[in-house]
């Protein structure tokens, strides 16, 4: 993977703010400030969904950071369809005013990557995760047990964004990912890891611990 710094925001939007920005000045020229401030305001909102603050990775060695920022809405012991193993799944749901920049949740190898296309539901919802459009990345951690993260799309989503690749070393809190406009990550693990977050919790990609070792 490429482990270049990214500036603060996110390279996915520079063409979708580039071009409503040249819109914006464009109708402020040719027809008034007044007739332009619509665009002004998307290109407000276009710039704040793309942004993507470096994060600091201080958590333990043994601790599962979330590979998103958003909310939780599930802690639940549950098959990995994925892998086939009893897994702890927590989703994180992240709406449009979140970022969508994905980070690895552990140090790990990717073992396979996975695309599955399907529905746009909301992401909020517990089928979503099932029937919705989504990306999936089985890591092989170093004490050899699998970690399943699947970008999930939502309603207004249309694109998953993932640049990792097979046999690709992530180490955790690395940038892997992006998902454009209001989508959710669910995060296999081992059953024996311990749970430090609630449904209803707010967690930060990088930096929020999930679980633990």
């Amino acid at each position: 993977m490429n482990n270049r710094p990214h500036p603060w925001l996110a390279r996915e939007g520079w063409p979708f703010i580039a071009a409503i920005g040249a819109l914006a000045l464009a109708a402020a020229l040719l027809a008034g400030l007044a007739w332009s401030i619509p665009l002004w305001l998307i290109l407000a909102f276009v710039v704040q969904f793309f942004r993507d603050p470096p994060r600091q990775i201080r958590a333990g060695p043994r601790a599962v950071v979330s590979p998103a920022d958003g909310r939780i809405v599930k802690v639940e012991a549950v098959r990995d369809p994925n892998t086939g193993g009893d897994t702890l799944l927590i989703s994180v749901f992240m709406n449009v005013f979140n970022v969508h920049s994905n980070r690895a949740p552990v140090d790990g190898v990717v073992e396979r990557i996975q695309y599955r296309p399907g529905a746009f539901i909301n992401a909020d919802l517990d089928k979503a995760s099932e029937q919705n459009e989504a990306n999936l990345i089985v890591l092989r951690t170093q004490g050899g047990e699998p970690v399943s993260v699947v970008q999930v799309a939502g309603l207004i989503a249309r694109r998953i964004l993932c640049y990792a690749k097979v046999g690709d070393q992530l180490v955790r809190g690395q940038r892997f990912g992006f998902i454009r406009f209001g989508s959710r990550v669910d995060v296999y693990l081992p059953r024996s890891v311990r749970p430090m977050v609630a449904v209803g919790d707010p967690v930060y990609a990088g930096t929020s611990v999930l679980a633990e070792f």
